[in-house]
């Protein structure tokens, strides 16, 4: 559970520092999102969480190779 905040916390720390530094570029962004195709967004949201699930996984060394 506290690797989960401690993940949080980052991802909003980095969300807030680009608003901070970039407004007119993450204002551009969330609009071009808005205008995205739907399933452009599914595809790319789940293309994002399975190179997040890797990136934890090989963070921690594979450990389901530790298994066999």
């Amino acid at each position: 559970m506290r690797e989960l905040l401690t993940a949080l916390a980052l991802m909003l720390a980095i969300e807030g520092l680009c608003f901070a530094a970039f407004p007119g570029a993450m204002r551009k962004a969330m609009h071009d999102a808005a205008e995205a195709p739907e399933r452009l967004l599914r595809i790319l949201g789940f293309a994002s969480a399975l190179a997040g699930i890797f990136l934890v996984w090989a963070s921690k060394g594979f450990p389901a190779f530790n298994l066999l």
